[in-house]
């Protein structure tokens, strides 16, 4: 069997970043998956579950939000190994498509105050998990770097 492209990637060079992974045609459209790298594997600590969880909360709402990416959002959420997220998008689009976006959605995170959409008993966001969750980790991302 052969290895996805993604598992073919040297991890110990890889750094935070926005990357695409792959682009997949599906029918007449093109979908591009982003490798939204917020950690170095395999040099930094990978994030906590409850915090990606919130950040993924975020993310998807203001990406679903969105006035020009709204319609075009398929996708978001956290890598199983915890040291990014993925993004797929409808569309034919390039790592700096999207820089624009990516510091407008991590500016949103970082000043979000209030509770988080599905933290709730009944969402699937634990309950316990409020703002303060947040604390320490999407100020310090550069999605530049």
């Amino acid at each position: 069997m052969e290895k996805i492209t993604s598992f073919t990637i040297d991890h110990i060079k890889l750094q935070p970043g926005v990357y695409v992974s792959r682009k997949d045609p599906v029918g007449d459209q093109v979908i591009t998956t982003f490798d939204i790298r917020m950690t170095s594997p395999n040099e930094e600590p990978v994030m906590n579950t409850a915090e990606l969880h919130a950040m993924e909360h975020l993310a998807a709402t203001f990406l679903r939000n969105h006035k020009e990416f709204g319609p075009k959002v398929i996708y978001w959420g956290p890598m199983g190994c915890r040291t990014g997220n993925y993004l797929l998008l409808n569309g034919d689009y390039e790592s700096r498509d999207i820089v624009p976006l990516m510091i407008e959605m991590f500016e949103f995170i970082r000043d979000f105050e209030g509770e988080i959409p599905g933290a709730s008993e009944r969402g699937s966001l634990r309950y316990q998990a409020g703002p303060s969750c947040l604390s320490g980790m999407i100020c310090g991302y550069d999605p530049l770097a």
